[in-house]
């Protein structure tokens, strides 16, 4: 490349990167108070790649199509109960917009739990009967993730439904869902907390609270450390390693299906067949920059990438958002390799 190039080459780039610092100072709360809502869904996402690795040291990357399986599901739900998607806000009562909501975190949250069973139970565990290497595992999970995200496209248009429930699937995204109209709740230094992020933050810390004590405080929470940190041990211990292993992938799909109904809340628009692929990769570098197979690093993790991709927006330009984050990881796992707390699943503790 001659200089001349070169030098046209770091001009278009710079010009396409902007430095609005002030930008970021002057909306730092509102910026921040964004970023740990969408942290908060990565976070959840990111608890069931954390959780599969730490038992069998295996990177779901189909988790992503697990989490769009819980789009689907939990629309599903909401048509099952007569409920019609519109492009308005719904605002027929609070009463039935709670009920609506719960049907919906239940159905989407089985459907992923279910998807996520049959995946291991398809997929992962014929390959572990017959002692396949860790390549097979990882070429089994991408190959399951364009699968599951190419049924979605192609196929579930194709199956009979209801005619008022539409087409569901194919290319474009489904029709908004948008249960709650986001209200200014109250201010915090300069920025507005609305009625949704409220929701999502209280919901994500509520069912990372519940899966903290499952893990450390329950005998199945024992058995999923004592398999993460020996099975061969635990399965003399008399612990059920292929049961424990489908109840992770059980956990790790509700979560999915959970964090699907908050990120539908947030993105009503968000429910397409691609709609899991990038928050996927994002949720998996969460746990990773968390420290991979740690239960605390993964909503950690989540948190962290939430608040810098928003900062990332503003100081460089909203084209650079998801690249922002990335770079962060790198830069992280360069001087700590294991992520930021790093502790194996094994060995975590309350």
């Amino acid at each position: 490349m001659t200089t001349t190039a070169m030098a046209d080459a770091v001009q278009l780039v710079g010009g396409s990167i902007g430095f609005d610092y002030h930008g970021v100072i002057d909306n730092f709360w509102q910026l921040t108070v964004d970023g740990v809502t969408y942290g908060a869904i990565y976070a959840l996402v990111a608890v069931g790649y954390t959780l599969v690795y730490g038992v069998l040291r295996l990177i779901n990357f189909a988790h992503s199509e697990i989490f769009m399986l819980g789009l689907f599901g939990q629309l599903i739900g909401l048509l099952i109960f007569q409920f019609v998607p519109a492009p308005d806000v719904y605002t027929q009562g609070a009463v039935l917009t709670v009920v609506y909501l719960a049907m919906a975190g239940i159905i989407g949250a089985l459907i992923a739990g279910g998807a996520a069973v049959g995946l291991e139970r398809i997929a992962y565990r014929p390959l572990r009967m017959r002692g396949a290497k860790p390549l097979s595992f990882l070429i089994t999970a991408i190959g399951m993730s364009f699968v599951l995200q190419e049924f979605v496209h192609f196929i579930l248009p194709k199956i009979p439904v209801p005619e008022k429930w539409g087409i569901l699937g194919g290319t474009n995204a489904q029709q908004r869902v948008q249960l709650i109209e986001p209200t200014d709740q109250f201010s915090f230094g300069g920025a507005s907390v609305t009625n949704v992020m409220l929701l999502i933050v209280i919901a994500a810390v509520i069912l990372a609270i519940g899966t903290e004590v499952v893990i450390n405080r329950t005998k199945f929470g024992r058995g999923i450390r004592a398999v993460a940190q020996d099975p061969d041990t635990a399965t003399l211990m008399g612990v059920s390693r292929e049961r424990i292993i489908m109840l992770t992938f059980l956990i790790g799909g509700v979560l999915a299906g959970a964090a699907a109904v908050l990120f539908s809340i947030r993105v009503p628009s968000g429910i397409i067949y691609s709609g899991g692929f990038i928050l996927g990769i994002k949720a998996f570098s969460a746990a990773v920059l968390g420290g991979i197979g740690n239960l605390r690093g993964a909503l950690l993790g989540g948190v962290i990438l939430g608040v810098v991709e928003q900062y990332g927006q503003i100081l460089f330009g909203t084209q650079w958002r998801d690249v922002v984050a990335f770079v962060v990881l790198v830069l992280v796992l360069m001087i700590r390799p294991t992520g930021i707390l790093g502790e194996s699943l094994g060995r975590a503790r309350a």
